[in-house]
């Protein structure tokens, strides 16, 4: 919204012509989204303790975790709000990247917030179900897969970069839209996994969402794409402002997850968090990447 503002703005006042630049307001995007987290963290953990919205622990799972029973968890609300906040404030709106980003990212933190609601409202560690979860990340992820298979403007976006082989593509056709789905659906439940495992996602999320974030910056740029032998994807460079939002939502995060954590990310934020690195992983064609610089996840 900002960024749109002070585009209207760059006819009277040249100044306002520096919002133009990617990389600005991506520090500005990581800025903010931390800022609001440490805003409006406290507040969110002192009323989420108020309602007793604290963590479940599964009687399977390792006695360790039998101390986090009770700890405010769905803190991924926490993240979600930065993220968003600060995406609509920096990027670009007209751009269908951005939307298909913060559509990904919102039902599967709505997914995820039904599933610790379930769990937090009826004393049960399993939420909603696995059946009914995988049946509404389906429908998402295919929705999204089905919007950026036929919004295509060019080849490159749906074809398969072989990484470490310069110039290797493969043209993916209509299974581009089982690849994204496999990769924005396996992602979320990764992440979900890691997270429900050791609550340590967030750092690797962090550190992967920054990496996809200059894949997209490269790829965006025709001079950079074109130099380091990318292929050219008008638009998806718009991508690096969703991943610095993210960087400074989880920084901030992580700060009130630290040992002894005051708040847990819960299913709001894991699912939404790892639909978010799986639909970026697509838009920027780094879903081979994505495997590798998440091997936590993968490993877990």
């Amino acid at each position: 919204m900002l960024y749109h503002l002070f585009d209207a703005l760059t006819d009277s006042y040249s100044f306002f012509n520096v919002f133009r630049y990617l990389t600005l307001r991506a520090i500005l995007g990581v800025l903010t989204a931390l800022a609001i987290s440490f805003v409006i963290g406290p507040t969110i953990i002192r009323k989420l303790a108020a309602i007793r919205f604290g963590q479940t622990v599964r009687d399977d799972g390792p006695q360790s975790h039998l101390v986090k029973a009770g700890t405010p968890t769905m803190g991924g609300a926490l993240i979600l709000i930065a993220v968003f906040v600060s995406t609509l404030l920096w990027a670009d709106l007209t751009n269908r990247f951005v939307w298909a980003v913060l559509f990904t990212t919102g039902t599967f933190g709505a997914i995820g917030w039904v599933d610790d609601y379930k769990k937090i409202v009826s004393k049960n560690p399993r939420g909603i179900g696995a059946k009914q979860k995988f049946l509404w990340q389906t429908i998402s992820g295919l929705a999204v897969a089905l919007f950026l298979y036929y919004t295509a403007r060019t080849p490159a976006e749906t074809q398969l970069i072989l990484p470490f082989f310069k110039n290797v593509v493969f043209n993916l056709g209509p299974f581009f839209i089982v690849l994204t789905y496999f990769v924005i659906v396996g992602s979320s439940n990764a992440v979900n996994l890691t997270d429900g495992l050791d609550g340590l996602a967030i750092m690797p999320t962090v550190m992967v969402a920054a990496a996809l974030g200059v894949f997209g910056y490269v790829l965006g740029h025709v001079k950079f794409a074109g130099y380091l032998g990318f292929p050219y994807i008008p638009g998806v460079g718009e991508v690096l402002v969703f991943c610095a939002a993210i960087v400074g939502a989880g920084l901030g995060f992580l700060w009130f997850n630290t040992y002894p954590a005051m708040v847990f990310m819960g299913d709001i934020g894991a699912l939404a968090l790892g639909a978010a690195l799986g639909v970026v992983a697509v838009t920027t064609r780094q879903e081979i990447v994505l495997f590798i610089m998440g091997g936590v996840f993968v490993m877990e």
